[in-house]
């Protein structure tokens, strides 16, 4: 089996040289996390007035921005590191995860024996915003047309019926 010819009129380039559709994707799902933050906050909001109070909205105000600031740094990560090098694209996007979780178990703590936080609130909607965000995930990246492989060259068509 012979290679593909390879067109010698061809600039070679390098794969960061082309635009990556990527980042196209992860700004829609930055935007539907910033729409479903807004629902999130309304209707959790709303729920945590009508059943706890005071204490209920702030809960679900701050499970809110929990839910959705974690989100957010995932695709802000993503977007940030794909003008790096592979190595230090995981780099980046692994440390955004660690100092994630990190930040999450620092604020949780802080937030444990707080007077004004219903827990069962700010549960929900933390619960409510992951569920909310993965799906976000899934549908855009589903509804997207990013391609398999990038920089592909196709061999020029040859008419083999020819004498």
């Amino acid at each position: 089996m012979t290679p593909a010819p390879v067109p010698s009129d061809t600039p070679a380039t390098s794969p960061r040289a082309t635009p990556v559709d990527a980042r196209k994707i992860l700004t829609e799902v930055l935007k539907y996390t910033g729409l479903l933050a807004i629902a999130i906050a309304v209707i959790g909001g709303g729920l945590g007035y009508l059943f706890a109070g005071t204490d209920g909205l702030i809960s679900a105000l701050i499970g809110t921005i929990l839910a959705v600031l974690f989100a957010s740094i995932t695709a802000a990560s993503i977007i940030g590191a794909m003008r790096f090098d592979i190595a230090a694209f995981f780099g980046i996007v692994m440390g955004a995860w660690l100092l994630k979780i990190v930040v999450f178990i620092v604020i949780l703590a802080l937030l444990r024996d707080a007077p004004f936080v219903q827990t069962m609130v700010l549960f929900l909607t933390v619960i409510a915003g992951a569920v909310g965000t993965m799906l976000i995930d899934v549908i855009v990246v589903f509804k997207s047309k990013l391609g398999y492989a990038s920089n592909v060259t196709l061999p020029k068509v040859t008419d083999e019926t020819a004498p």
